[in-house]
C-alpha cells in the first residue's frame, strides 16, 4: 500500500493539477447513466471506503525536549523527495440517520537543508563553514466521529459529528556544523559539531464539526465540505481541520479532488507549537 500511495503522488506530480481536474471529468465504464452524489438514507447500513493521497505540506515551529525549537517548511512541490512512507484512507458506515467514520494516516516527512559560508582571518586563514538541518516529522493521525444526519436535502446533504483526533508525532532535528581552516589550500583546522535533539507527543482532543457535499445543478457533480475544531487533550491549546473541493459521482462510488488543511497549536511541553499541514486531496471512494 505505501508503494501505491508513493506511485501515485508520482503520477500526481507528473500529471498535474489539470490532469487531476480531467480524471474528475472521466465517465466511468461502469456507469451506464448519470449517477446522483446525494447519499441515500434508508434503514440498510451502507458503507464506503476512500483511499486517499494528501500531498501535504509541512510549514511552522517545532519543539524537541532539549528546548531546541526549528521552523520546518516542507513545500508541497518537493512532496516526493520529502515523502519517506505514507498510508492514508477513510471509511464510514451508515443505517438511516446514524453513522461512525475513521480516517486513518501515516506519514513520515523530512527535509534537508544546508548552508555554507566562506571568510578569511587577519593572519591569512580561509574559514569554511558547512551547516547542515534536517527536520523529520513522523505523524500518525486517527480521526473518529460519530454522525448524524441533520441536513438531507437533493442539493444539500449534512452531517453534523462529534467524535475525537488522536495524533502521535516524532520531531527529530539533525544539526551538523563543519568548520575547517586552510593556509594556500592546506588544511590546518577541522572541527564538527553535531546534535540530534527530538521529541514524541502523543495527545487525543474531542473534536466537533460538520461534513457533507452540495450538488451541483442536479448533475453528477458536487462540492464536498469538511470542517472541525477541538481543544482539552493535556498538550493541545487549538486544532482544526477543513476541506473544500470538487467531485464527480460514478454508480460505484465517486472521485474527488480538494485542497485540506489541518492546524495544530500545543503548549510549551508539545513538540508542534504552531504548525499547518497543508496541500491537495485526491481521493477515490468506493461504495458498498
Amino acid at each position: 500500500m505505501v508503494l501505491f500511495q508513493i506511485e501515485v503522488l508520482r503520477m500526481f506530480k507528473r500529471l498535474g493539477f489539470t490532469s487531476a481536474l480531467m480524471l474528475l471529468g472521466i465517465s466511468g465504464a461502469y456507469a451506464q447513466t448519470e449517477a446522483s452524489p446525494m447519499p441515500n438514507i434508508s434503514d440498510s447500513w451502507r458503507y464506503s471506503v476512500t483511499p486517499y493521497v494528501w500531498g501535504v505540506g509541512v510549514n511552522g515551529t517545532v519543539n524537541t525536549n532539549d528546548g531546541v525549537s526549528k521552523t520546518a517548511n516542507v513545500d508541497t512541490s518537493n512532496i516526493i523527495s520529502n515523502l519517506q512512507s505514507g498510508f492514508m484512507i477513510a471509511g464510514e458506515a451508515h443505517k438511516g440517520e446514524w453513522g461512525i467514520g475513521l480516517d486513518i494516516l501515516n506519514a513520515n516527512l523530512g527535509k534537508l537543508s544546508g548552508k555554507t559560508a566562506t571568510g578569511a582571518t587577519p593572519s591569512g586563514v580561509i574559514i569554511n563553514s558547512d551547516l547542515s538541518t534536517k527536520v523529520n516529522l513522523k505523524d500518525t493521525l486517527l480521526t473518529g466521529a460519530a454522525m448524524y444526519t441533520l441536513v438531507n436535502k437533493p442539493t444539500l446533504y449534512m452531517d453534523g459529528l462529534l467524535g475525537a483526533r488522536y495524533i502521535s508525532t516524532t520531531v527529530s532535528i539533525n544539526a551538523n556544523l563543519n568548520v575547517t581552516g586552510s593556509v594556500d589550500g592546506t588544511t590546518v583546522a577541522n572541527k564538527t559539531i553535531s546534535r540530534y535533539p527530538s521529541m514524541t507527543t502523543n495527545t487525543t482532543d474531542p473534536i466537533v464539526g460538520l461534513k457533507g457535499r452540495y450538488r451541483i445543478a442536479d448533475s453528477s457533480w458536487y462540492i464536498p465540505y469538511y470542517a472541525d475544531i477541538g481543544s482539552g487533550g493535556g498538550t493541545t491549546n487549538l486544532t482544526w481541520q477543513a476541506l473544500l473541493g470538487v467531485g464527480k459521482a460514478y454508480s460505484w462510488g465517486d472521485v474527488s479532488l480538494g485542497y485540506r488543511a489541518l492546524y495544530y497549536d500545543m503548549k510549551s511541553s508539545g513538540a508542534l507549537q504552531k504548525v499547518t499541514f497543508q496541500g491537495v486531496n485526491l481521493g477515490v471512494t468506493f461504495n458498498f
